[in-house]
């Protein structure tokens, strides 16, 4: 993307910085003079005056080394006004764990929409950090007829228990979601 795209700046969790991929991906960002931000939790990015990310995970002290390119992702909570939507990256159940450790009983998982982790793999998605989240809206990003058989139905059904309304790419395709001024909440979807 950034051989192709105009990208101002890109915004990365510290502890990636050490694989193989990543340190290419910065040299490539440094030639075409793309901002860098490294991030981890307690990091916010104002966007505007209403409306920021804060950053939640990863922890540079707690660095989880077991598949570390997915379970040190980004977790950012868009906050704006009232409304928030959780951004969970491709976080796995050891990290939910480590993450639910951090904020335990603390309302800060809580949102109105949930970006789904990991495409909804079988690996992440526990009844515990969806319990904590408590997601009126659930958005899953996969592919259809996915060759790792993203989303997983039992994620499905954990998230449908916890009552959130799920959306998915490979069924409705584009999800498009629109917060008013006045907190009014409309999801667009291009397919049926």
């Amino acid at each position: 993307m950034l051989e192709n795209l105009k990208v101002d700046t890109i915004i990365i969790g510290k502890q990636d910085a050490k694989y193989k991929n990543c340190t290419e991906f910065l040299k490539l960002a440094k030639e075409k003079n793309v901002e860098v931000l490294s991030v981890q939790a307690g990091d916010l990015i104002n966007i505007d005056k209403e409306t920021e990310f804060q950053i939640l995970w990863p922890d540079s002290s707690q660095m989880i080394s077991d598949n570390g390119i997915n379970n040190n992702s980004i977790m950012a909570k868009l906050v704006y006004k009232d409304f928030s939507m959780l951004f969970t990256g491709d976080i796995e159940e050891i990290a939910e764990k480590e993450i639910l450790k951090k904020y335990h009983k603390m309302t800060v998982l809580n949102c109105n929409i949930l970006k789904v982790a990991h495409h909804g793999s079988k690996s992440s998605s526990i009844q515990e950090i969806l319990e904590q989240i408590k997601p009126q809206v659930a958005l899953i990003g996969v592919g259809e007829e996915n060759r790792y058989g993203h989303p997983n139905g039992d994620v499905i059904s954990r998230l449908e228990n916890c009552g959130a309304k799920v959306f998915r790419t490979d069924w409705n395709g584009e999800i498009i979601v629109e917060i008013s001024r006045q907190l009014n909440l409309k999801i667009d979807t291009m397919l049926e």
